[in-house]
């Protein structure tokens, strides 16, 4: 399963759809078939690392789940 989707199930059911749309902004880059700024990919792979981070402090997002999801991202976006 993609990371993206991953993150949309692991997040609280009353809160889907307002994370949806900010995810949409975080997958144009991370996701996109042109080629993209390497320093701007990376910086927006931080920045959904942050995000994630604030789903979980917010009780959106579950510590496992958080857990799992920020190594995704690493692994996925920042594991160069």
């Amino acid at each position: 399963m993609r990371t993206f989707d991953l993150i949309r199930d692991a997040v609280l059911p009353d809160f889907r759809e307002r994370v949806a749309d900010y995810l949409l902004q975080y997958e144009a880059v991370l996701l996109a078939k042109d080629a993209i700024d390497p320093e701007l990919k990376r910086a927006t792979a931080h920045q959904l690392r942050g995000y994630l981070r604030g789903l979980n402090t917010t009780r959106v997002l579950g510590m496992a789940e958080w857990e799992e999801l920020d190594r995704r991202v690493v692994n996925t976006w920042l594991g160069e």
